[in-house]
C-alpha cells in the first residue's frame, strides 16, 4: 500500500488551512487503498532556505533539513493543501519544497486549495514548481471558495459535494503514486 502525506502548506496564525487539511485527512482515512498521514510544515520550523549547496546535490548540512528530508522521503505521493496569497501559494510551502530534491522526485502530487478564487492560481504556480523537482501532478484537484465553503471567510463548512472531488483526486493520486513507486524501484535496480 502506498503512503500519502497530506501537507498543510500554511504556517499563518489562525490559518484556515488547518481545518481544510484535517477535513481532507478525515475523508482520506475512509479509504482502504492507501495510508495517509497529516504533515504540518509548521512543525518543522524551517527557516528561509539556508542550505549552502543546491538541494539537487543531496548534501544537506542543517539538522532541520535532514529532519524534513527524512519525513518527506517516507511517502510515495503528496496532497498539498495550499492557500492562495497574492495569486500564488504560501511562501512557507514554496520554501519547504525548495529545501529538498531527491525526496520529491518521481512521486505524484495532488492539490486541495482555498481562497477568493478557490486557490486555482496557487495550484497553477505549484504545478510549475513541482515539475522542476520531477514530480508528476494529477489533473483532478479540489477547489474551495472562501465565499461558499467558509462561513464569514473563517469557519470551514465545505459543500458536501466537495468530498467527491477529494475522492476523485485521491483516486488519481493513488494510481499515479503506485505507478511511480514501481518506476523508482526499477530505476534503483538499474543504478
Amino acid at each position: 500500500m502506498i503512503k500519502i502525506a497530506i501537507i498543510l502548506g500554511s504556517t499563518r496564525p489562525n490559518r484556515n488551512g488547518e481545518a481544510v487539511a484535517k477535513w481532507v485527512y478525515e475523508v482520506a482515512k475512509k479509504r482502504s487503498d492507501a495510508e495517509f498521514e497529516l504533515v504540518d510544515i509548521k512543525d518543522f520550523n524551517l527557516p528561509l532556505l539556508d542550505e549552502p549547496v543546491p538541494p539537487s546535490m543531496g548534501q544537506y548540512s542543517k539538522s532541520h533539513t535532514k529532519t524534513w528530508a527524512a519525513k518527506i522521503d517516507t511517502f510515495d505521493a503528496y496532497v498539498f493543501v495550499t492557500p492562495e496569497y497574492n495569486h500564488g501559494t504560501s511562501g512557507a510551502l514554496k520554501n519547504a519544497i525548495d529545501f529538498l530534491f531527491a525526496e520529491w522526485s518521481n512521486k505524484a502530487a495532488g492539490f486541495v486549495s482555498y481562497g477568493g478564487a478557490s486557490g486555482a492560481r496557487a495550484v497553477e504556480q505549484l504545478r510549475l514548481n513541482l515539475a522542476e523537482v520531477q514530480m508528476a501532478t494529477v489533473r483532478n484537484q479540489v477547489l474551495l471558495s472562501m465565499y461558499t465553503d467558509f462561513e464569514n471567510f473563517s469557519v470551514f463548512k465545505p459543500d458536501p459535494r466537495k468530498e467527491t472531488s477529494v475522492n476523485d483526486m485521491l483516486g488519481q493520486l493513488i494510481a499515479w503514486g503506485g505507478a511511480l513507486r514501481t518506476l523508482r524501484k526499477t530505476s534503483a535496480k538499474n543504478q
